[in-house]
């Protein structure tokens, strides 16, 4: 790709002079693809684009966008960029508080609402006087239809050619520890990133997306959607999550990116099937073994990808040596919204580097601080964040370095380990200083934990909260006690004193979003944790492993 600045809606006009009629966005509805040729999303996206000028919305007006991921998503997106709006996604599952504090903070003159499964309770959150307008789904109430839309006024076709400095979108941080924050990204710092994915990745368009983790996460929005834009890939959508194997299957990937609790929850599916010492078995029999690999491969729907990648929150390096071992390599991802998600990866694939998040892409450095925390600068930085200039002034060094919160260690060959996160650190009763995350990996190699996460301000010594897998839950208590037990048993020993894990409590309650333990990024939100458990695990003692309900 050129280096002359292209922005998305420039590419788009690329691609249908090239390809027009060709197929670029694949919408399940009731089982069947509805196909959106390139052609049609740029008079979609023009006509989108008009209807808003007709409404009287203004260039630099900030317009939220809450809904799943669907092809009006991506329309949508192109018409507010093609219009000179700048575009606030919202996540679907955000609770009526949460988007009424990013609307308000964002000062959203308008809402893009799609596919919701609880629009009901997060109408509370919309505020009346903002104008609302609908994609075709089932949704909350709005004054105008996208059928509507299409027909509104006339089609935006010579806008403002769109500049690199100007401000694309406000993207909303998960907000893992108090309220969420605008990190201001440029078209200059979105192009840079979807630039670079599709170079180290190599996309072109014969491959094939699939779009379904949250376009409101700045990692799906470049490394799908942005990446598509550059790279011409076609890019399929999920209809539900009941249908996802199949639409997965459908979809035919060739490059396929997840989340860490979804890639253990297809772990468990492939066990539950063929038993885990059969599996084992199997996988030792020279011919068998690669008939064994394919069928897994075909099963799961990935067959013909290229490229596997995992991102968002820590994975078990346990997990992806499991991969690695049924011959599907899972690339290790590390970014952050305020970097456009794209710094570091384990690619190509290295498995002797399984557990480290891999080594900095070409155009990003990397430092470490006195205090172990990995700085980060790339084009892809944000400007800022929206009405924080504090915030912003705090989170940048001299060089223009930013400050992760992530502590590392980075070896001789450049490879980067997360170790933590500055403020996970907590000081006992005792005055010690706990770095939780590197227990939590060890505790986590038990094959019965799903999510783990360790306590212990304020307390004699840490305690760990673990959610058992599922295949775990249904298992009698005394085997999975005795495996946890014994996992514990044999890591206390190799830590300092005062990090000696004192208990390890499975929780009653499945942790998620709607109980406010995880974002919606599926980040374990400590601060909550505490808060509910401290007072209730203190006083056990002695590496005990007990459920909730026992104490």
């Amino acid at each position: 790709m050129d280096s002359l600045f292209k922005s998305p809606v420039d590419m788009l006009q690329h691609w249908v002079e090239r390809y027009g009629d060709n197929i670029y966005l694949r919408q399940p509805i009731n089982g069947q693809y509805v196909d959106f040729s390139w052609r049609e999303v740029q008079q979609k996206m023009q006509q989108i684009a008009g209807a808003l000028r007709h409404l009287g919305l203004q260039p630099g007006d900030k317009v939220a966008v809450l809904s799943k991921n669907c092809a009006e998503w991506f329309i949508t997106d192109l018409a507010l960029m093609h219009g000179g709006y700048i575009s606030v996604p919202i996540y679907p599952t955000a609770n009526a508080d949460t988007i009424r504090y990013v609307l308000e903070h964002s000062e959203s003159k308008a809402i893009f609402i799609g596919k919701l499964d609880y629009w009901a309770d997060q109408e509370a959150g919309v505020g009346g006087d903002l104008l609302r307008m609908a994609m075709p789904y089932d949704t909350m109430p709005a004054q105008y239809q996208w059928d509507t839309l299409l027909k509104m006024g006339q089609p935006l076709v010579d806008a403002p050619a769109i500049t690199p400095e100007q401000i694309m979108t406000l993207i909303y941080t998960s907000g893992s520890t108090g309220k969420p924050k605008g990190a201001i990204q440029t078209f200059a710092s979105f192009e840079w990133t979807c630039k670079a994915v599709v170079r180290d990745l190599k996309t072109d368009v014969e491959d094939r997306l699939l779009s379904y983790l949250p376009l409101a996460h700045i990692t799906e929005r470049v490394a799908i959607e942005g990446s598509s834009f550059y790279s011409g890939s076609c890019v399929a959508f999920v209809e539900s999550l009941d249908s996802f194997v199949a639409d997965v299957q459908r979809a035919r990937p060739t490059v396929f990116f997840s989340v860490p609790r979804l890639w253990s929850l297809f772990q468990k599916n492939i066990i539950d099937k063929i038993g885990y010492a059969k599996l084992n078995f199997l996988l030792k029999v020279p011919i068998v073994s690669g008939i064994v690999k394919k069928k897994i491969h075909q099963g799961l729907g990935l067959e013909h990808c290229n490229l596997l990648g995992s991102g968002s929150a820590p994975i078990p390096p346990s997990l992806i040596a499991w991969y690695h071992k049924i011959g599907l390599n899972i690339c290790e991802a590390w970014g952050m919204t305020e970097n456009s998600a794209y710094s570091i990866i384990n690619h190509p694939f290295e498995a002797s580097k399984i557990g480290s998040v891999g080594r900095p892409v070409e155009g990003c450095s990397i430092k470490q601080a006195e205090s172990g925390e990995l700085l980060v600068r790339s084009p892809g930085l944000m400007s800022g964040y929206y009405k924080q200039p504090e915030a912003t002034e705090s989170c940048f060094d001299q060089e223009g370095y930013f400050h992760t919160g992530d502590l590392c260690n980075i070896d001789a060959d450049g490879y980067v380990t997360i170790t933590g996160r500055v403020k996970d650190n907590f000081k006992t009763s005792k005055g010690k200083y706990v770095a939780p995350v590197p227990i939590e990996r060890k505790l986590a190699q038990d094959p019965h934990v799903e999510l783990i996460c360790i306590i212990g301000s304020g307390l004699p010594h840490p305690v760990a909260l673990v959610q058992l897998s599922e295949g775990a839950a249904l298992q009698a208590r005394e085997e999975v006690r005795s495996s946890l037990k014994a996992t514990l048993d044999s890591i206390n020993p190799n830590l300092e004193s005062h990090e000696t894990v004192d208990a390890i409590v499975v929780v009653s309650e499945a942790w998620d979003v709607e109980n406010d333990v995880l974002t919606p990024t599926l980040k374990i939100k400590r601060h909550v944790l505490e808060s509910r458990f401290s007072e209730k695990v203190d006083g056990l003692r002695g590496g005990k492993v007990c459920w909730e309900d026992e104490i």
